[in-house]
């Protein structure tokens, strides 16, 4: 009998002009956690969204459970029991859970929904696997731990025993993410098949049975856990060492850049609005505000680049009131962005590479001669950044579209640092990004501050906040819960303080 759940072989998948993946390999066993990582890209996600049916394959084989497939659609791959959780939760936030748990599916009664039965199967599954959630809740009151959980269930629902997790701890806390591990193993251990998408090596080693690699569409081999290391799968991934540990340059402080002074600002959502929030940031420094995501982070940041309107305080830059200015008198004041959603803040997606190099300057020498374009100086500046930055591939008259997700954020962080301002604020920086981005990104940051910039740093990552920042402070619910020296922070007390903790609670808890 075959040992294998799923078997991929000589993939091939192209769009348009780019080959996305060459020649993929993949394979999966029962009762197993396979991991698969490598660069952006590398072909990775789109190789478990052919096998999910999102898209067609251009060539190659799949076999599900000993049998071929032929075309496969979500539809044909929920019915062979294959199931997707999404880095983007599918959940209609007006809904409770357990109406979106049984959305498409659900049991009827005559022509009614049977939401005893419905409620009744849930909760087998909720006491089978350890599942923690809240049923007549609305998604939009739930934790993001939770409404992970509800995917998972959902997936089951609908039979899956082979689920793929697509970068399923990008949003988590370390204890929900310690949380979601006991899940998986739960799941292994009751003969579900799981395939675990990640950047993260440390969890990639600490949750996989076997991992697989991709590189540049291409399959580069499979490992047990026990024969490799995060060394041994970086130079796997990128064919080269990385060092994520930023050798933090201690540099003088100067005066105050940013200021924000006890302002409130509004939002849809209860727990993301800010209540009275006052911090500073000074020349020469990171600041970075941990929190999980939906705690006020994006109003914050809006708020500060004229984005989204204040309600009540005031936000200062260089000595000016910038509150509830305008985003171009905001930069025009001395702020550079780089967004936290590349895509519909950071870049003009069927603009060139060049034309979002120079966007936010193109009426600026030395890109303009008096009324006209200066298509050399264009042209000469988009080259030194694509170099400067390894931006590929290189052609930077390519649509920005065309680049993988890591390629387009080199060229947001590539614009906005090449401006030289005095408050640099970088949301979610390398969200979805790969090991070799990471380091370009985390060295450029740090290269900002050395040159004398403010830098305010949001990311979920508390790794990157504690090995970036000067200092850091906690937000939840739109309050601050405390704020430290770098040297103080650890995951515990950072993660206590991001579910609420107070200062108390974190020195209990280092």
């Amino acid at each position: 009998m075959n040992e294998y759940v799923v078997e991929m072989k000589g993939i091939v998948k192209n769009f348009g002009q780019v080959q996305a993946v060459k020649d993929g390999e993949f394979t999966l066993k029962k009762g197993e956690i396979h991991s698969l990582i490598g660069e952006n890209g590398a072909g990775k996600s789109t190789m478990m969204k052919l096998l999910y049916g999102m898209y067609p394959i251009d060539g190659g084989e799949i076999t599900v459970k000993g049998e071929t497939m032929g075309t496969i659609t979500p539809k044909t791959a929920i019915e062979h029991g294959i199931g997707m959780v999404h880095q983007e939760f599918m959940l209609v936030n007006e809904l409770t859970v357990l109406e979106n748990i049984i959305l498409g599916f659900e049991p009827k009664k005559g022509l009614t929904i049977d939401f005893e039965k419905a409620r009744n199967e849930v909760e087998r599954y909720i006491q089978q696997y350890d599942m923690a959630v809240q049923l007549d809740k609305k998604v939009s009151q739930i934790s993001v731990g939770e409404a992970q959980r509800v995917e998972i269930i959902k997936t089951l629902m609908r039979g899956a025993d082979i689920i793929i997790l697509d970068e399923p701890t990008a949003v988590l806390t370390p204890q929900e993410a310690r949380r979601l591990f006991e899940i998986l193993n739960n799941l292994k251990q009751d003969g579900k098949s799981l395939v675990f998408i990640s950047h993260k090596l440390n969890e990639v080693m600490e949750i996989s049975d076997r991992i697989s690699v991709m590189r540049q569409g291409m399959y580069m081999g499979t490992v047990d856990k026990e024969e490799t290391s995060p060394l041994d799968l970086t130079k796997r991934m990128i064919g080269r060492e990385v060092f994520l540990n930023i050798d933090k340059a201690h540099s003088q402080v100067g005066s105050t850049v940013l200021e924000v002074k006890d302002v409130w600002i509004p939002s849809q959502k209860e727990t993301s609005k800010i209540r009275g929030m006052s911090f500073s940031v000074r020349e020469g420094e990171i600041v970075g505000v941990a929190g999980i995501d939906g705690n006020g982070q994006s109003e914050l940041v809006e708020a500060i680049t004229g984005l989204r309107r204040v309600e009540k305080g005031s936000v200062i830059l260089n000595g000016k009131d910038i509150t509830n200015q305008t985003p171009r008198k905001v930069r025009e004041s001395g702020l550079a962005h780089i967004p936290d959603d590349r895509n519909t803040r950071g870049l003009n997606r069927a603009m060139t590479i060049e034309e979002n190099l120079i966007a936010v300057r193109l009426d600026q020498p030395p890109f303009t001669r008096g009324v006209l374009l200066n298509k050399k100086e264009q042209d000469s500046y988009a080259q030194q950044m694509v170099e400067q930055f390894d931006i590929r591939p290189a052609d930077y008259h390519l649509p920005t579209s065309s680049l993988s997700g890591g390629n387009a954020q080199k060229v947001v962080v590539a614009r906005e640092v090449s401006m030289n301002r005095k408050l640099l604020v970088a949301s979610q920086p390398t969200r979805g990004v790969d090991i070799g981005a990471i380091e370009l990104i985390r060295n450029t940051l740090e290269k900002a501050k050395k040159e004398g910039a403010a830098v305010l740093l949001i990311s979920a990552e508390l790794e990157e906040i504690i090995s970036l920042s000067d200092r850091i402070i906690v937000i939840h619910e739109g309050k601050i819960t405390g704020e430290m020296m770098a040297e103080e922070a650890n995951e515990n007390n950072l993660g206590l303080l991001m579910m609420g903790g107070t200062e108390a609670g974190k020195e209990e808890a280092v």
